[in-house]
């Protein structure tokens, strides 16, 4: 395994990529993810950095994670410009990082998931000038903030939108739905108390409307921040924890890519 670092405007990235061998010749370019941690906007929760990379590094995916800017730089779409910068760099890079182009996924968990959805559905917005190159070819969303109105995760709004009421509108997902926004996996837990389920339930019948190919598990348990479900992330949750072999599935389905 090889790590990269960069800058994504005031966001920090790592990577973690596959080594390379001439007996790997099948593998030598592969699939992207990129992962966006939760944490209200206020902070990077490590809870869904490494746990969640390290799945999917090892499926053989070229995998980053980033950190985006939280709190008093959170508002202003830093956050989105930060993201948005990252996919770019991914695909100008793609020779360099052995990535395909055409397969870059974006995950994220409760406020980065709010994140990366936003870059699903405003990627194209002439009046937010983001970089070409910086759609993803799908994405992957956790227990997600999606909501700035009903079922809202205030802290996260608060932070996200400085208080600008029309960014707030603005980032009310839901209304963003267009065509052209890319395939989703979503997942849910039941008992989510901070994020309740309508977040998802909101954005799978917005994709659905729109044609947008949606994959959606709401489980029967499980609370908010619960990452990869399991005792070592301290958030252990039976029902849960079959989401990450769903997801795996289904990205490599998308992508045509066998593991």
């Amino acid at each position: 395994m090889q790590t990269v670092a960069f800058s994504a405007g005031d966001g920090r990235v790592k990577g973690y990529l596959q080594e390379d061998y001439p007996t790997l010749a099948a593998h030598k370019v592969r699939p992207a993810l990129v992962i966006c941690p939760g944490g209200a906007y206020r902070w990077c929760s490590p809870r869904e950095e490494d746990p969640a990379a390290l799945p999917f590094l090892t499926l053989g995916y070229q995998v980053f994670i980033l950190e985006y800017s939280c709190a008093e730089r959170a508002g202003e779409y830093r956050p989105l410009g930060e993201l948005a910068e990252t996919v770019r760099r991914l695909r100008d890079d793609h020779v360099q990082w052995h990535i395909d182009p055409d397969r870059i996924a974006v995950m994220g968990f409760s406020a980065g998931g709010h994140l990366a959805a936003s870059l699903c559905a405003l990627w194209n917005d002439p009046a937010l000038g983001l970089p070409e190159g910086c759609r993803p070819d799908a994405a992957v969303l956790c227990y997600p903030v999606i909501s700035t109105g009903e079922y809202a995760h205030e802290e996260s709004v608060r932070w996200v939108t400085g208080g600008d009421e029309a960014l707030r509108e603005k980032l009310h997902l839901p209304d963003r739905v267009t065509g052209d926004f890319p395939p989703t996996f979503l997942w849910h837990g039941g008992e989510d108390g901070s994020v309740p389920p309508e977040n998802s339930l909101m954005l799978a019948a917005a994709l659905r409307a729109h044609g947008v190919p949606v994959e959606f598990h709401l489980f029967s348990s499980g609370a908010h921040g619960i990452s990869l479900c399991t005792r070592e992330v301290e958030t252990p949750d039976e029902a849960c924890r079959p989401w990450l072999g769903l997801c795996q599935a289904w990205l490599c389905r998308q992508f045509g890519f066998e593991p």
